[in-house]
């Protein structure tokens, strides 16, 4: 999405997800992340446009609002300096309001809708990989999705020099039958190195949860 302005902008619409935001570092074999937020989609405006669109909120502004699919919100928020880096399209989100909520419908389950939960719940969880095309599917709504900007420091001897890319990953039950990991991920390196993240790390990751948690 290109953004030509760079100022202050309404928005408004309907909830379509209510994902963690939170960014990966990646450095060779090493991983550590760092928990942002919320990541708002939503179908409405931006400045009076019709746009599907992700915002960037704070975890206080999820506490107070409780915010799910189906809410009809509005706020102010600017667009991300730079797109790449962010798995949202706005940011600094502020004057935040939901305008109707329509009642629960209970829906089994998968993918989990109502409110999710804080993002220690996210960090004691610990995600597997999710196949992008899988997330771009009927995981897209599940607060148990994250689309994860990855930032890699290719050499760490020059650990300014980085590079991003965009990586999906599940936090929910593992026994979803909606899950498939995809293909492992390969992080570069120095000297054209590569490392493969197999599927140990997930199940590292993910080993003290049971199979319906």
């Amino acid at each position: 999405m290109s953004h030509g302005n760079h100022g202050r902008m309404r928005w408004w619409g309907t909830v379509l997800s209510v994902q963690p935001r939170i960014r990966l570092l990646r450095s060779f074999d090493q991983r550590s992340h760092s928990y942002q937020g919320y990541a708002l989609g939503v179908q409405g405006k931006v400045d009076g446009r019709e746009a599907v669109f992700k915002v960037g909120i704070g975890p206080a502004a999820q506490a107070k609002h409780e915010f799910r699919v189906g809410d009809e919100v509005e706020g102010v928020a600017e667009p991300v300096a730079d797109p790449k880096t962010e798995a949202v399209d706005y940011y600094k989100a502020s004057g935040l309001r939901v305008t109707a909520r329509p009642p629960e419908t209970a829906v089994a389950p998968p993918p989990w809708h109502g409110v999710s939960p804080d993002l220690p719940t996210y960090r004691a969880h610990g995600h597997r990989r999710l196949d992008p095309r899988t997330y771009e599917g009927p995981c897209s709504t599940c607060i148990w999705g994250c689309r994860m900007a990855v930032e890699m420091i290719i050499d760490q001897w020059k650990p300014h020099i980085t590079c991003w890319r965009f990586e999906t990953f599940c936090y929910g039950p593992k026994s979803c039958r909606l899950h498939k990991a995809g293909a492992t991920r390969k992080v570069p390196g120095r000297k054209g190195m590569t490392w493969e993240e197999e599927d140990w790390a997930d199940e590292e990751a993910t080993s003290h949860r049971a199979e319906d948690e």
